[in-house]
């Protein structure tokens, strides 16, 4: 765990460069917004080690809490995806009408779409029987194409230029996607290496700080690794969650899926009041065109 903090927190420090539009560009200059789409402030807040903390814990929330719906409330997989799904789009709704980042919508917009991504590895898998190596190979399919589209149509994937209704789209694609295939891989490596919790927490940190490596020593591409990371957060929340909720015959602590959900959301909700009143992970203020 001390291991995964210190890797996020390095990750942070790559802020600075991520909030240059030529930094984050993959290899082409971004190209204007067409005058046709709705120009607005950006809506992604800045990459601080509250990022990184919340998103961590909104993945935990997303394992633990589809979990409890699906089990302790009787709603079953399909159940549960309906009820989260109208959810999302009630939230993402609010989401796309503000035109400034509102730390309030963005997280529980991340939380709900956490949850539902979730929800669409566990229903592919148990209702329909399909392999855990095809959804992996499913949702990394799903999530290139829409990386390929992204960029070609804006010529970035900057998390910092999400400042039309179009990016937007595709940024709130690409995260559905990633947790979709963070919960997918992640599962994959937890029933084929049969590692346990912690160890498979501790997989995932190593892989993170990997990243970390390539980008600061080997000075990868800035979006590149920040997507990676973004990704393998998934399944080190997941393998966290699990730990704490499972019980000690399984391999976990046997805090309960309400407990651990309980425990990641007030602690989520009182980081997003604290980040509302201090509005330290406030977008920087735009200095140059899309």
């Amino acid at each position: 765990m001390n291991k995964a903090v210190a890797t996020l927190i390095s990750l942070t420090r790559c802020s600075s460069i991520m909030a240059d539009p030529d930094v984050m560009t993959m290899t082409s200059p971004s190209r204007t917004s067409p005058p046709s789409l709705r120009r607005m402030l950006n809506k992604v807040p800045e990459v601080t080690i509250f990022f990184w903390i919340i998103k961590i814990m909104a993945t935990t929330v997303g394992e633990t809490a589809a979990d409890f719906l699906n089990s302790h409330m009787g709603l079953g997989l399909t159940g549960t995806t309906l009820v989260m799904s109208v959810g999302l789009a009630a939230v993402l709704f609010f989401q796309f009408r503000s035109r400034r980042y509102v730390p309030v919508l963005y997280w529980v917009a991340v939380v709900f779409i956490s949850v539902v991504g979730t929800l669409a590895s566990d229903n592919l898998v148990d209702n329909f029987g399909v392999p855990l190596v095809v959804t992996t190979g499913v949702f990394a399919v799903a999530l290139a194409v829409t990386f390929g589209v992204w960029f070609n149509k804006e010529r970035t994937l900057s998390i910092h230029s999400i400042f039309t209704t179009r990016r937007e789209a595709f940024y709130w694609l690409a995260i559905l996607f990633t947790f979709a295939l963070g919960t997918s891989a992640g599962d994959l490596v937890a029933e084929q290496l049969n590692l346990g919790y912690w160890v498979s927490a501790l997989l995932f940190a190593g892989l993170i700080a990997a990243v970390a490596i390539a980008h600061f020593r080997f000075r990868a591409n800035a979006v590149l690794t920040f997507w990676m990371a973004y990704i393998l957060t998934r399944p080190l929340g997941a393998s966290i969650g699990d730990y704490l909720s499972q019980s000690r015959h399984d391999g976990g602590l046997g805090l309960g899926t309400t407990g651990t959900s309980a425990l990641f959301v007030v602690t989520i909700l009182g980081l997003v009041a604290y980040l509302t009143k201090t509005k330290l992970d406030a977008p920087a203020p735009e200095t140059t065109t899309v």
